[in-house]
């Protein structure tokens, strides 16, 4: 039964019906409005016929089957880090107003957010129109840094992103210095975070910033929009230096993602391509170092025994030696010189016959009887004469 509202009196009966004004049955009706609804809720809309007055943003948020009424006041709009726009999927956080003048009930939209259709239709609006301006052409994709020095790290502080990046970047990398830069990642900040870009982009020289990484943590495809906006895609596309996008979940892509020089998974993800992993850097120093170590024992041992070889050779070649063997060949050749000289033969007790002209005698058919001859000895010569010549017929 409806009562008045700060009433204990039921209404007027007539024949055993509730009777009312109309003040009162406006006033029954707020009142249990006010304590049978829930004093928030959820309500996922399209925004219909958005218009300003006096401030406030009157609109109508409808579903296709049903409409109702929604206002944003002036002092809560002022709040809100998106703008419903015509057509727009919204999700209201809200509360039910009701005028008992009129019997008027409105929601009163306390926040809204894009739904998921509208922040892909954005999306989609967006990537459209940068796409033919090769704004995602893996050609246009600058190559990181292999071994960065100094890079800033773009992302809410503090937050589990960061405190994950940090860690990471300790245990991949330490030599890298951090910079890490402030900003906000959700609701209408995008200007906040392209401000904050090209700030970097304008200090990279004199900070001797190598790469910037653009991070936020997970959350859902709607709380991602930000990162949608076609400004921040020219503003990271402007950027002296390359872009890592850490944004999300891995299933989640963004413009800023396709926009960015790489794009990793996780903020996380983003550090372990941007930085090099200092096990896997030993370990290629050690086997590098083991491939040095065996390379340079095989050359030692190679020119080791090219020098021996050398060596050999320049004792084969040395003066002294060469001179020694000459000595000794000469001996040899003085030797056999000595062992063939007709001088050895006559020391042996042959000698030499001669005629009277000093010709050698070679056969007794140079000789006649009485011819005179000279006998050569080892120590002297005897004159000769020939008394018989007798050949022994085994002649030439």
């Amino acid at each position: 039964m409806l009562t008045v509202p700060g009433s204990s009196a039921s209404p007027r009966q007539h024949d055993g019906i509730p009777r009312f004004t109309v003040a009162e049955l406006n006033q029954a009706i707020g009142s249990l409005l006010e304590r049978g609804f829930a004093p928030r809720f959820l309500l996922e809309a399209t925004v219909g016929r958005p218009q300003q007055k006096k401030g406030h943003l009157w609109l109508t948020l409808v579903d296709g089957q049903a409409s109702i009424q929604g206002v944003i006041w002036a002092s809560q709009l002022q709040k809100l880090s998106f703008l419903p726009q015509e057509g727009d999927g919204v999700v209201v956080v809200g509360k039910l107003n009701f005028w008992a003048a009129r019997a008027s009930l409105t929601v009163q939209v306390l926040d809204v957010r894009p739904s998921l259709t509208t922040v892909l239709r954005q999306f989609e609006q967006v990537r459209s129109r940068l796409e033919p301006e090769g704004l995602f052409a893996p050609e246009r994709k600058r190559p990181l840094p292999r071994w960065p020095r100094r890079i800033a790290l773009l992302t809410s502080v503090p937050s589990a992103a960061l405190a994950d990046m940090l860690r990471t970047a300790r245990e991949r990398w330490p030599a890298t210095d951090l910079l890490v830069v402030p900003i906000p990642v959700q609701g209408n900040v995008e200007a906040q975070i392209v401000a904050a870009i090209e700030n970097l982009g304008e200090q990279a020289d004199r900070l001797g910033i190598e790469a910037l990484v653009l991070a936020r943590g997970g959350g859902s495809r709607e709380d991602l929009a930000v990162f949608d906006g076609e400004p921040l895609a020219r503003c990271l596309a402007a950027c002296r230096r390359p872009v890592i996008c850490g944004i999300g979940h891995e299933d989640d892509v963004t413009i800023a993602d396709l926009v960015a020089d790489y794009r990793a998974a996780t903020p996380t993800a983003a550090l372990v391509a941007l930085l090099p992993d200092r096990s896997q850097v030993i370990r290629a120093l050690e086997q590098e170092r083991g491939h040095l170590q065996r390379t340079l024992t095989l050359r030692i041992a190679s020119a080791r025994q090219r020098l021996g070889a050398r060596q050999e050779q320049l004792r084969l070649l040395h003066p002294a030696r060469l001179l020694g063997q000459r000595r000794q060949w000469l001996d040899q050749r003085q030797q056999l010189l000595q062992a063939l000289s007709p001088r050895h033969l006559l020391a042996r007790g042959f000698s030499l016959l001669r005629d009277g002209d000093g010709r050698l005698l070679r056969s007794v058919s140079q000789l006649r009887p009485g011819t005179g001859i000279t006998a050569e000895l080892a120590d002297g010569r005897v004159a000769l004469q020939v008394q018989v010549v007798e050949p022994d017929g085994q002649g030439p």
